[in-house]
C-alpha cells in the first residue's frame, strides 16, 4: 500500500480531476452487471488516481447520487476502523468524491484468510448500540432503511430488512402476490428461526467475496454498508455468489475469537433473504427463484 498523498492535496482532488491534473483510470468493479429493473440517472464508478509523482489512490466518484450517499459509506469505513485494521482506511470524502489507499490486489493466502476471520470476531464484538445505525443508509444504488424498529434481531431484520423492498419488487415484477405472501408468512416466524438472541454486532453489513480486498500484507473489508446487525449476517453473505476462497480458514479464525452457535450454518438462507430482496428491488425478477427457494427451505412450499 503507498503512503497517501498529503492533506492538502486531497482538499484539491475534486479540482484536480476537474481540471484533469490527476490521471484517472477506471477499476472493474467487483459487482454484477445487470441492467437496473429501474432506468436511474445515478452513477458510482471506481477510479485509480495516478499523480505527477507516480504515487496512486482510489477514488469513488458519483454523479447525481443523494447528497448522503457517500456518507453512509464513510460514516461507516470510520465506524468499523475504530473496530478493526481490516477496514480499509478513509482518507476524504465529501458528497461526490469518497477517497481510500490504492492497494494492490494480491492472491488471497491461508494465513490472511485465517487473520481475516479473527479481525471479523474482534470488529462484531465491538458492538453497536442498537440495531440499525444513525446515518442513512445505501446498499448498492437503492435504499437501506437503518432506523430503529423492535427490541430483537428478529423483529428489526423483518421490519427493516425484509419489508422495506417487498412492494418495489412487486411493483417491477420481480415478485407476484403470491411471492410476497410467502415471504411475510416466513419473516413473521422469524422469532423461532434465528437462533438464540445475541446483541447487535457492529457488522459490514454487504460482506460478498466482492468486498473483501486481498492485498499483499492482508484481507481488506472495503465497500461496506455497517449497521448494527447480526453476525451471522456477515459470514452468511461470505457464501454468497460463489462464496469467498477460503472461507473455511476465515471460520477457523473467527471461532478461535468467539465461537459461533449451534446450527449457525443452517440459519444462512434467513440471512440471505436481505441480499436477495436487494437484488430482485434492483434487477427484477432473474432473482426470484433464488430467493424463492431460501423461502423455501424454510417453508416446505414449492414454486
Amino acid at each position: 500500500m503507498e503512503p497517501a498523498p498529503d492533506l492538502e492535496r486531497l482538499r484539491l482532488l475534486p479540482e484536480l480531476i476537474e481540471h484533469q491534473r490527476v490521471r484517472t483510470t477506471p477499476v472493474r468493479a467487483n459487482d454484477f452487471a445487470e441492467p437496473l429493473a429501474e432506468p436511474s440517472p445515478f452513477r458510482a464508478s471506481a477510479q485509480r488516481l495516478t499523480f505527477d509523482d507516480g504515487s496512486h489512490l482510489f477514488a469513488k466518484l458519483t454523479e447525481h447520487a443523494p447528497a448522503d450517499y457517500l456518507a453512509a459509506e464513510a460514516n461507516g469505513l470510520r465506524w468499523l476502523r475504530e473496530a478493526t485494521p481490516a477496514a480499509v482506511e478513509l482518507l476524504y470524502a465529501d458528497d461526490r468524491l469518497l477517497v481510500e489507499p490504492w492497494i494492490e490486489p494480491a492472491a488471497p493466502t491461508r494465513a490472511h484468510a485465517e487473520e481475516l476471520g479473527r479481525r471479523l470476531a474482534a470488529m462484531h464484538d465491538a458492538g453497536a448500540d442498537r440495531f440499525g445505525a444513525p446515518w442513512t443508509g445505501y446498499i448498492g444504488e437503492t435504499f437501506m432503511d437503518n432506523g430503529a424498529a423492535g427490541s430483537t434481531w428478529a423483529e428489526w431484520y423483518a421490519a427493516k430488512r425484509i419489508e422495506p423492498y417487498l412492494k418495489p419488487s412487486r411493483d417491477n415484477g420481480a415478485l407476484d402476490a403470491a411471492d410476497v405472501t410467502a415471504i411475510e408468512a416466513l419473516a413473521a416466524k422469524l422469532p423461532a428461526l434465528a437462533g438464540p438472541e445475541e446483541p447487535p454486532a457492529r457488522t459490514h453489513g454487504d460482506l460478498w467475496w466482492g468486498n473483501v480486498h486481498w492485498g499483499a500484507d492482508q484481507a481488506w473489508l472495503i465497500d461496506p454498508a455497517a449497521h448494527g446487525g447480526h453476525r451471522e449476517t456477515d459470514l452468511a453473505n461470505l457464501r454468497l455468489w460463489g462464496g469467498l476462497p477460503m472461507f473455511e480458514a476465515v471460520i477457523a479464525g473467527y471461532t478461535e475469537v468467539h465461537a459461533l452457535e449451534a446450527e449457525w450454518e443452517e440459519r444462512t438462507p434467513l440471512h440471505h433473504l436481505f441480499p436477495l430482496l436487494v437484488h430482485t428491488t434492483l434487477f427484477g425478477r432473474m432473482y426470484r427463484d433464488q430467493l424463492l427457494g431460501n423461502v423455501s427451505h424454510f417453508t416446505k412450499l414449492s414454486y
